[in-house]
């Protein structure tokens, strides 16, 4: 399912919308899976793990990568053989519609 969120592209959000929650935020984070978590309703997150430190590091810029393509930016923390990524849409303080995709699309490199 996640495959689906993938093939969108994130929408900038100009404000002014309410952030996602109840069934719209239960029913993307089921299209979503993978070891996504939605934290407190606010910010998705996942742990990826590496054999060191060059390969999370090679990870972490193409998520870079990825995310000015699709002018989405997560927070990214790194360290040795793990790269932690949150997700979440800053200008409402919440999830939107874009966190999803841009974490589906995540799952994809």
């Amino acid at each position: 399912m996640s495959g689906e969120l993938a093939q969108k592209t994130c929408v900038p959000c100009m404000g002014g919308v309410p952030p996602l929650e109840g069934a719209q935020l239960a029913e993307l984070q089921a299209q979503l899976g993978g070891g996504w978590r939605v934290v407190d309703g606010h910010h998705l997150e996942k742990d990826f793990g590496f054999d060191d430190f060059v390969s999370a590091l090679a990870f972490t810029n193409r998520v870079g990568e990825l995310a000015e393509d699709q002018g989405h930016h997560p927070d990214i923390y790194l360290s040795w053989g793990k790269a932690v990524i949150r997700i979440w849409t800053h200008k409402i303080d919440g999830l939107t519609e874009s966190d999803f995709i841009l974490a589906a699309k995540i799952d994809q490199l």
